[in-house]
Parts: C-alpha cells; sequence; structure tokens
C-alpha cells in the first residue's frame, strides 16, 4: 500500500502536501519554541523526533494554513504579466511548512499514534479540510489557473509543465471551482463531514482491534501451533500482563499463524468472528453508520460536480477511466478464479469430513486444511520455509536487488531521530555516492500503530533552484517481534510484503521530476503499484532467493529441493487469494457506484454482493466494510481494484526481465528511466509501452496465478 491511509485528514493533507516551497526554512515568530517551525538542523534535514512533543502539532499546523494563505495572496497581488511561473508554479511552490508538519503529523498518527495525537486529528480536520476548500474554490486563483490552461498552445510550456498545468487546472474543477456559490457551500461542508467521519472510522477500528485477546491458559489448546508462535504468544502474554499464559491477538501476524495451525476448531471459529466482525459489534466502536454516511457523501459530492457517482468521478483521472472498463477486468478474472476456488472447496471438504466433521467447510477452517493439504500434496511444511527468511536477511536481499538492479548503495545511519526505538535509518545513493534519499523503516507491530503496510514520505523529491532535493521515504508494516530466542522470521507472504512497499520506495527515491507534486507515487491509484508488485517478482526467483534465503541457525542457503517444493506450490489456493480479493474489489465498487443514498444495513447490503456474485460461504471478502481501511479512512475507495490492475501490468512487465535476464542492465535501466523516475509527469499507459513497447496483457497473470483453463494445482 502506498501512503498512510489513515483518514481523511490525512486525504487533505495529501492534497495540500504537493505543493512545496522554495524558500529557507524559517523559524516562525509564533513558533520559536516548537521544533516543528524551527528550522531543521539534523542530518539530511530529517524530522527532529526527539524534540517533538504531541502539544507542538496544532499551533504548527495552524502557522502552517497560515503560511499558505499569506503565499497565496501573494500569487493574487502581484500585478506582473500572467505566467506559468507565477501562478502554478507558485502555488506548487507554496505550502512547505504545512506539508512538512503535516506529514510528520500523519505518519505518527498511523505508525506510532496516541490519545492526544487522535484528539489534534479530530480537532484540526474541519479546519484542514476548510483549508483546503478555501484554496481550490478561491475564485481569484482559479480565474488565473484558468486563463493560462486556456492559453496553454501558447506558452510554450515543456511537457513536465504542460502536465502540471493540467493537473492543477483539473484539481480545481474536480474541487468545485465551477459550482455555484450555493453548491460551493454544500461542498464544503460535505468535505467536513468527511474529514471527521474517516478519522472516526480509523480511530474506531484502531480500538476495536486492541480491545480483543484470545488468551490461552492450558497449553493442549496449542496443539499444532509451531514453536516460534508460541513463544511469540507468551512474550506477547508477557507484556500485557498475562505472564505463563498465551495471547493472540487480531493483528495478522498474531491471528494468521493460529488459524493455519491451531488444532483447537472452536478457538479458531472463537478468533475467526473477532476478526471479521471487527468495528461491527453494535458498541462505541462500530462502524457501520460512518460506512454509510462515507459512502452516501462521495456520492453526493461527485453528483455536485456532474458525475454520476463516486467510482465515475475516481475513475476519470485513473488508467481505467471508467467503471465498465474495471467491471470486464474484474470479472474475467472472477469466473476464472470461481472455478478454482470450486475445486479447492471440494479438496478442502475432503480433509474436513476426514477429521470426522461433518458438514461444509467454514471460514475458519480454510487455512488450516489448506496448511495440511499444501503438506500433503508438496511435502512442504511452510514453518520449515521461515527458517530461511529471518527478517534482516530478507532486508539485506532487497537492498542486494536493488543494488543489483540499480547500482543502490544502503548504510546504516544510527544517529538519525527516530519516533520509536525499532525504526533504522538508511542513506541511499547511487553506486558513485550521490545522495538519492533518507529511508526509515519500520517493521514491527505495536498498539499504536495501525494494521497492514505501507510507504510514505516525510519529503517528496523535486529540484529547487536546479539542485535535487533528496526524499525521505519510510516504510512500515507489522511484523511479529522476536521473543529473542530466535530472530524474527518471515512468511513468504510476509517476505513479498517486503519486497512491495521497498517498490514502493524505490518509486520515490529514484524519483527525477521538477515539481514536488508530480513526484515518485503522485500518479494514478490503478498505476501506482505496479513499481511495487513488480518488485515483488524477485522474491520469488530461485536465484534471488539462494542469495537471500539462509537458515537464521546455520546460516546455509536454503536447499533446492524446498526451493522446488515451493515452486511446484505456487499455483496452489490461488483461487481462494484471488476471490476473496476480487470480493473486497468489487464491494468497493458496489459501494462507489451507487447513484441513490444506500439506505441497506451495512451487513445486508455485503450479502446482496456476495449472493449476486454467488461467493461461496466458505470465503468472505479480504476486507468486510467495517474495517475496509482502504477505502473508509484513505484514498482507494473505487480504487482497490488497482492491485490486480497493476498486477495485469507488473506480471506482463517481468516477462521482459524473464527474456532478457532477471538483472539485464538495459531492463533495469529501462524500468528506471521510463517509469521510476518519471513520477505522475506522463501519461502512465505511454510510460509502460515505453518500457515493454506493447499494450498489457493479462494472460501473463492469469497463468502467474495458475487460473488459465489449462492450468491445475
Amino acid at each position: 500500500m502506498i501512503t498512510p491511509l489513515r483518514s481523511t485528514i490525512l486525504l487533505t493533507l495529501i492534497a495540500l502536501s504537493s505543493f512545496s516551497c522554495k524558500r529557507e526554512n524559517t523559524a516562525h515568530s509564533s513558533g520559536e519554541n516548537n521544533p516543528l517551525m524551527a528550522t531543521w538542523e539534523t542530518p539530511y534535514s530529517v524530522p527532529p523526533f526527539d524534540e517533538i512533543e504531541n502539544a507542538n502539532f496544532e499551533s504548527a499546523l495552524n502557522e502552517g494554513i497560515k503560511d499558505q494563505q499569506q503565499e497565496i495572496e501573494e500569487i493574487l497581488k502581484s500585478s506582473a504579466k500572467l505566467t506559468f511561473e507565477n501562478t502554478i508554479a507558485a502555488l506548487d511552490s507554496s505550502g512547505l511548512l504545512l506539508e512538512r508538519v503535516s506529514a510528520v503529523f500523519n505518519n505518527l498518527l498511523s505508525a506510532h499514534t496516541n490519545d492526544e495525537l487522535q484528539a489534534t486529528a479530530l480537532k484540526m480536520a474541519p479546519t484542514l479540510s476548510e483549508h483546503q476548500d478555501n484554496i481550490y474554490l478561491n475564485a481569484a486563483l482559479f480565474k488565473r489557473v484558468q486563463l493560462l490552461w486556456q492559453a496553454k498552445d501558447a506558452l510554450k510550456l515543456t511537457a513536465e509543465q504542460r502536465t502540471l498545468l493540467e493537473k492543477t487546472y483539473k484539481r480545481f474543477v474536480r474541487n468545485g471551482a465551477l459550482l455555484t456559490a450555493e453548491q460551493q457551500r454544500e461542498f464544503r461542508d460535505i468535505n467536513q463531514q468527511l474529514a471527521l467521519a474517516s478519522l472516526q472510522f480509523g480511530d474506531h477500528l484502531l480500538a476495536d482491534t486492541q480491545a480483543y485477546a484470545l488468551v490461552i491458559s492450558d497449553k493442549k489448546d496449542l496443539a499444532g501451533l509451531p514453536a516460534e508462535v508460541v513463544a511469540d504468544a507468551a512474550a506477547v502474554a508477557q507484556v500485557r500482563g498475562k505472564a505463563g499464559q498465551w495471547l493472540f491477538t487480531l493483528n495478522h501476524s498474531s491471528i494468521m499463524p493460529f488459524l493455519q495451525y491451531a488444532e483447537n476448531r472452536s478457538l479458531r471459529k472463537a478468533i475467526w468472528t473477532a476478526f471479521q466482525q471487527k468495528a461491527n459489534q453494535d458498541n462505541a466502536f462500530d462502524n457501520k453508520a460512518l460506512v454509510l454516511q462515507i459512502a452516501n457523501l462521495r456520492m453526493q459530492r461527485a453528483q455536485l460536480l456532474g458525475y454520476p457517482n463516486q467510482a465515475s468521478y475516481v475513475l476519470e483521472e485513473n488508467m481505467a477511466k471508467d467503471t465498465q472498463t474495471v467491471y470486464q477486468l474484474l470479472d474475467q478474472l472472477w469466473q476464472a478464479a470461481r472455478k478454482k476456488t470450486q475445486r479447492e472447496e471440494q479438496d478442502l471438504e475432503i480433509l474436513l469430513h476426514r477429521d470426522g466433521i461433518s458438514g461444509r467447510i467454514q471460514p475458519y477452517d480454510w487455512r488450516f486444511y489448506t496448511e495440511k493439504m499444501r503438506k500433503s500434496r508438496f511435502d512442504l511444511d511452510e514453518n520449515a520455509l521461515k527458517a530461511y527468511l529471518s527478517l534482516a536477511q530478507v532486508q539485506q536481499g532487497v537492498f542486494d536487488v536493488a543494488t543489483q538492479l540499480y547500482g543502490l548503495q544502503f548504510k546504516a545511519l544510527p544517529e538519525l531521530p527516530k519516533y520509536h526505538e525499532d525504526v533504522t535509518a538508511w542513506e541511499v545513493t547511487e553506486k558513485d555516492g550521490a545522495l538519492l534519499g533518507i529511508l526509515y523503516l519500520d517493521f514491527f507491530a505495536r498498539p499504536s500503530k495501525r494494521s497492514g503496510a505501507w510507504m510514505t514520505s516525510y519529503r517528496k523529491q523535486q529540484l529547487q533552484d536546479g539542485q535535487r532535493i533528496a526524499p525521505i521515504i519510510s516504510i512500515v508494516c507489522n511484523f511479529a517481534k522476536s521473543n529473542g530466542a530466535t530472530p524474527t522470521l518471515l512468511t513468504f507472504e510476509e517476505t513479498t510484503t517486503v519486497f512491495h512497499e521497498f517498490g514502493h520506495a524505490l518509486h520515490g527515491l529514484l524519483s527525477k521530476v521538477s515539481y514536488r507534486s508530480l513526484a515518485g507515487t503522485q500518479v494514478p491509484r490503478d498505476f501506482v503499484e505496479l513499481p511495487s508488485q513488480i518488485l515483488e517478482n524477485w522474491a520469488a526467483q530461485p536465484a534471488v532467493l539462494k542469495q537471500f534465503a539462509k537458515h537464521y541457525h546455520t546460516g546455509q542457503s536454503i536447499p533446492d529441493d524446498l526451493i522446488e517444493k515451493w515452486q511446484k506450490s505456487q499455483t496452489f489456493n490461488q483461487g481462494f487469494a484471488t476471490t476473496e480479493y476480487l470480493a473486497a474489489a468489487l464491494l468497493d465498487m458496489k459501494y462507489h457506484t451507487q447513484t441513490t443514498a444506500i439506505t441497506q444495513e451495512v451487513d445486508a447490503f455485503e450479502r446482496a454482493l456476495t449472493d449476486e456474485i454467488e461467493l461461496t460461504a466458505a470465503i468472505i471478502p479480504r476486507y468486510r466494510s467495517t474495517y475496509f481501511t482502504h477505502l473508509f479512512a484513505g484514498g482507494y475507495a473505487a480504487g482497490y481494484y488497482s492491485y490486480i490492475w497493476s498486477e495485469v501490468l507488473d506480471a506482463d512487465a517481468f516477462e521482459v526481465f524473464k527474456t532478457k535476464g532477471l538483472f539485464d542492465a538495459q531492463t533495469a535501466k529501462s524500468l528506471r528511466t521510463q517509469i521510476l523516475e518519471k513520477g505522475g509527469t506522463e501519461d502512465p499507459l505511454q510510460l509502460y509501452i515505453n518500457f515493454s513497447r506493447h499494450q498489457p496483457d493479462p494472460k501473463a497473470l492469469l497463468s502467474k496465478r495458475g487460473l488459465l483453463t489449462t492450468q491445475d494445482d
């Protein structure tokens, strides 16, 4: 995932963070003792985390708003001839203080939050929403932008300048600049409601997730669980005041191994029920009302802007362009996945019945019997694979891949300020030592961190007076921290998560554009996952695995026979994986293609969708509505399909490397220069074609997932 998608306050600030500033960082008179408003004298000008206090944020955000308002006024007061530089570039250069404060604030809100930060977020959400509206609904400012847009053919702009002008103009229009005064008042009100509702959604989900714990006192209830999983649960219990017991949470790194290995079916059912009912228990943290409020407000806002629904509004700026194109792809994949899932379900039920359990396979059975079948069919114990995938080795492995592809070098910076002791910092340079950027790595789960994995930035790349400003990038994950007896060991899925988020990081680090709002990951939602997902492919290549997958105890490389077993299993359970994902993508589209207000209760709305697509009762959507953070506390509304859309691109694009060589220098250079360095400066489909030399073909993805009709497990 790209960016900490926690709340609408974040979306507000993301929009604002597309503006940067060329002025030097100077302390503001009202914030002389506020480190957020002072010049950052830290190495590489990273945030001074060790000096920042919760109380600093409100005043710094307000000062940032005031600062940008003054910059906007300076643009409007200019008596000089209207030009690209004194309007579009100047607008793009405004708001540095707000941008850097909001970047720190939002990242802490997602990665290391507390009650005080959450209270500040709720208090500031309406103010930040109003500030964004004050920019885009400023008639005088829009008039300047509009005049330049109308004269674009006579301005002799570079390709990047023309793109920035086009995106700036569209951003104003899509944020209500052409609405009547009365419509703009309604638009502002909707934005403020959305800002608060999305924040509350994220807060509720975090609170409800952290409130649950499965505490086991009887050791026999741990039957089937690997030793390190048991040890991790004991360590968590110790931390939470349950010494001598074992504690499992709803974090993926805790619940998924339990569902995969625990023999106690009733306990699997208990923790699964809690998982799929997150923020859906009719208590203070229930999200059902917020789901409907957010979905209906988005539809109302889209219709104000002249679109039939939110999906039409969103997709206009994506590669897909319209809902019909998205549904065509999802339906093609759904039909293939459904056939494979039916076979998988039948096979698992045979194992269920052999254990003396009658009836159909249940969602809390699927992972358990899948693991049994994996061992039986492929003689593969995923736990044996984990022994070769220590976090330290995986991290070094992804560093080495970046070195082999692009010549990048990584140097630890232990002296840099950090917001948590588990965070590490790295200097990233070219082969010749030229600085590319700073990379923070924050891998471990904790109660103060929301679930999931994401890449974000504290500073985006840009050119300033001809000099490249190096980006500051962060990767955040939620792996279970080792209890000390063994190093942190990852599943292969978690290993690909590291590669995935590192692909996003490379998109940010290798950015080579002039304007900050076009840098790195500032691209359409259904293109942003291409750089992340294509990098996952290297983690799965035997030659690369041999380089980094080393046994944590012996140091021996992963044996060929284990790689062979693992390779044979790669299309195993892909019906399930594809089906649960597509069900979530279709749920997203169902919410955001509505043209009238949703009045159904949330659970009924979901059931209508699962009945319509004939989803087996043994599988639920990867995210149910009340914990679908991507949609209701983030930027993926009508965009969750983008993961599979980008996977079509990445599977097709990786064929070039498979043909020419995993580390072919020319192919790597082409990927870097044609896609990773370009950011949002050109049409994404054209960027893709520039690299691959052809239109994307979904057949490579169908083959990769074993969904072609000629393939079987």
